[in-house]
């Protein structure tokens, strides 16, 4: 069906003017009634952040999204805009999007009473409706609210007049959701700008005020330590924002699990089949639950949940790397791959030094040594591995390396008695890669419960009694 192209069109069908409030308030109970997500993708919240983001449509609120980096706040933001209508009308060519049968600027108001019903309208996406701004110390009352514009003035117009202004970002965003992120980092005539804009929706450029009723939804976001008194918001501002919204990291670490295999999805990669055992998985949302409850590392800053992805993609990185050298056919990540993690996973801590220790991998190798070793006492029966440790006692060693083909593995599983039924235990691993993996996940747990001795060398890691 052809969409309305003028403002008589629009009349005739029947349309009638809402605000961006009651718009989303509209949205979100019909997807409450039908018990839809209103953040597909967003895992972990379902109980703590989304009623309350759920409660701020309903009263028609601004919100202010508080949080540690990496806890999902921007894509929450840019979420929201799925409560939103798929199209709505506006006026052909304005600029801040006013409605044909409720205007606010003087274009548009003149336009409509010399054109009426021919005036042509256009229509608006979803993401025509969104804006969204970093704050940084040089954002300009010009960038978001606006400035005079001196081509306008040249051509005639007053600077008191509202047409010889250049609209910002926010006004450009009328009838739809502002995003403002880092808040904080605004300067104070900033902030003040903005919150005059909120509440009273006056526009003051260059000491001329304009009444402008912006329809517009404020959303921001910042580090709770900003948002303080002591911090680097000005009162007034936080009071114009109805509501903070507290994020939080994951607390359970089936949660951190289900976002890194719903953002690191792995299926294959140059036709080799990419297979990560579940104790694989674990043990690198495990080391980002290390790294958030160890002293060791400052959490002022917060650990993201950017960690625990990055450092899964390099560890299959690194997997996949052998694989292409030694022309395996499948890719599958072992305990001797974790090594590689310390160039994703360091660069995003701030560890915090005692004495004289300066170094990173000490840190780093603790961490790791803590998320194995929690990992392995909830997936292996420390008493099946009896007949294991006891083949070590008699003299004999293993080595293992990251360089190494899988198959190499296959001799060593079925001479040491009890391994292969230990493997077994951990999953239905049938191929050779597979059950590297795993034959190595039980000598590190061995070690680490001190029943075994390692000694690393060149990239090559042997363990004995």
């Amino acid at each position: 069906m052809r969409p309305e192209t003028t403002v008589g069109e629009l009349r005739q069908a029947g349309y009638h003017p809402v605000t961006v409030r009651e718009e989303m308030r509209r949205n979100l109970i019909g997807a409450l009634s039908r018990h839809e997500p209103i953040l597909p993708g967003i895992v972990g919240y379902e109980d703590s952040v989304i009623p309350d983001i759920e409660n701020a449509v309903l009263s028609g609120h601004h919100m202010v999204f508080l949080g540690e980096r990496g806890q999902a706040k921007s894509r929450i933001i840019r979420g929201l805009t799925s409560l939103l209508d798929s199209r709505v009308p506006a006026v052909a060519g304005c600029e801040i999007h006013c409605d044909p049968l409720a205007p606010i600027c003087r274009r548009c108001k003149t336009l409509l009473e010399r054109g009426g019903d021919a005036v042509a309208i256009t229509w608006l996406s979803r993401d025509d409706r969104y804006g969204e701004k970093l704050a940084t110390p040089d954002v300009s009352i010009a960038d978001l609210i606006g400035e005079i514009d001196p081509i306008k003035v040249a051509e005639g117009r007053y600077l008191a007049d509202e047409e010889a202004i250049h609209y910002g970002l926010v006004p450009r965003t009328n009838r739809g959701i502002f995003a403002i992120n880092e808040l904080p980092d605004l300067m104070e005539k900033i902030q003040v700008g903005l919150f005059n804009l909120m509440e009273e929706r006056d526009v003051q450029i260059k000491g001329f005020k304009v009444r402008l009723p912006l329809d517009v939804v404020i959303v921001a976001s910042a580090n709770p330590e900003d948002y303080t008194s002591r911090g680097r918001i000005i009162t007034p501002l936080k009071d114009r924002f109805d509501v903070q919204i507290r994020t939080h990291y994951p607390t359970r670490l089936e949660t951190e699990i289900a976002i890194l295999e719903q953002e690191v999805p792995t299926t294959e990669r140059s036709g080799r089949p990419v297979r990560v055992p579940d104790f694989v998985k674990a043990i690198i949302a495990q080391l980002t639950f290390e790294a958030r409850n160890s002293n060791e590392v400052n959490q002022s800053s917060g650990v993201s949940v950017r960690v625990t992805l990055n450092n899964y993609e390099t560890l299959i990185a690194n997997a996949e790397r052998r694989a292409v050298k030694l022309a395996e056919n499948e890719i599958v990540p072992r305990i001797s791959d974790l090594h590689a993690v310390s160039a994703s996973m360091l660069g995003k801590l701030e560890l915090e030094y005692t004495g004289d220790e300066r170094g990173n991998d000490a840190p780093l190798e603790r961490l790791l040594n803590r998320a194995i070793l929690a990992v392995f006492d909830r997936s292996v029966v420390a008493d099946h591995l009896a007949k294991v440790s006891e083949y070590f006692a008699c003299g004999w060693g293993v080595e293992v390396s990251d360089t190494m083909r899988a198959d190499e593995y296959l001799d060593g599983i079925r001479a040491i008695p009890g391994l292969r039924e230990a493997i077994a235990e951990l999953g239905p691993f049938e191929s050779p890669a597979l059950m590297a993996s795993a034959a190595e996940f039980i000598f590190e747990g061995l070690h680490l419960h001190q029943k075994l001795n390692k000694d690393s060398e060149g990239g090559r890691t042997s363990y004995h009694a």
